[in-house]
């Protein structure tokens, strides 16, 4: 890995199909607008129709190939994530080259899923999960497929609860909610490889995180109290950390664009910004959590998703 990879050294991407799930902006709108650049057929896979459409005008107008498409997708409602796999495999005849789990909300107040699961996790986890498992039959089919999924730094220090993953009886904390469900993407992901490798797949599954990218979601953790004036604090404090500290998100999607492109990428590396304490910089290769790495709570995750979702796991 060079120590300034840029999205200069990505190679042609024509004739690979990726889909990036939340593409209406931030860190997916980017990594969908580089790839499509880049000659990709990309399927935008979004939750607003609206934000999808203006989205795909742009997507488009940065193509240099195939012409981007628009995927309905609500990763809180497990039907919308079934209705999307299924138009995936039909859209690309069960050929898909690379799976970017992009989308995310960030330290909500609590609430349920559709499905009553709590929001983050049954977004930011559960949702990709089912989707990634309905998924991988397109995988297989495309060519050295990869599934990239995004974790974050909020996932260091952060515990996973599988007998009570959705807060039912624990007290409710959005920024812990958060951390679990970002470090489940990660354990989600290594745990993914394993048994893809086992199975003898060739498909690879890696994560990836973006540092300390400003891309708006932070002012999630600031609404998510109800004490205007600590409201008022943290949501300034956010804004003034993010115009002084936060890389761009040209900077922030490049990780996953590594991860997405890169050769040499192997499954189970974990990708993010070479800086102090992996805030900012150049994309390389670092250190899984220790917690991601247990092989236990993998398993663990793996079976109370499954539990959850009701999807079959892919590799069974």
């Amino acid at each position: 890995m060079t120590q300034r990879w840029t999205e200069a050294d990505i190679a042609d991407q024509t004739g690979r199909t990726v889909l990036v799930t939340g593409a209406n902006s931030g860190l997916g709108l980017r990594t969908a607008e580089v790839l499509a650049g880049k000659g990709a057929r990309v399927l935008l896979a979004c939750r607003s129709a609206e934000r999808g459409a203006k989205a795909l005008e742009q997507v488009r107008a940065a193509a240099a190939g195939a012409a981007p498409e628009l995927v309905p997708l609500d990763l809180s409602e497990l039907a919308s994530v079934r209705a999307a796999a299924a138009s995936v495999r039909e859209l690309t005849g069960d050929a898909l080259d690379v799976l970017v789990n992009n989308a995310g909300v960030m330290a909500t107040p609590r609430g349920k899923t559709v499905d009553g699961f709590e929001t983050q996790f049954g977004t930011n986890h559960l949702g990709h999960a089912a989707l990634t498992w309905l998924l991988l039959p397109a995988l297989r089919g495309g060519t050295a497929a990869r599934v990239v999924t995004l974790s974050s730094l909020a996932a260091t220090g952060a515990r996973i609860d599988v007998a009570d993953p959705n807060f039912e009886h624990r007290r409710y904390n959005p920024g812990a909610a958060y951390g679990q469900s970002k470090l489940a993407n990660q354990v989600f992901a290594l745990e993914l490889d394993r048994r893809l490798r086992a199975a003898g797949d060739d498909v690879r599954s890696v994560a990836a995180h973006p540092g300390y990218t400003g891309t708006g979601l932070g002012q999630g953790m600031a609404r998510s109290y109800r004490n205007p004036v600590l409201r008022a604090v943290i949501g300034g404090g956010n804004r003034i950390g993010e115009i002084l500290f936060a890389q761009n998100v040209r900077q922030g999607a490049l990780p996953q664009l590594y991860a997405a492109t890169a050769d040499g990428v192997e499954g189970g590396d974990y990708i993010g910004p070479r800086g102090v304490g992996g805030m900012r910089g150049y994309p390389v290769k670092v250190s899984p959590l220790a917690s991601a790495r247990n092989e236990s709570l993998g398993a663990g995750l793996w079976d109370v998703t499954a539990k959850l979702t009701s999807v079959t796991p892919d590799p069974a």
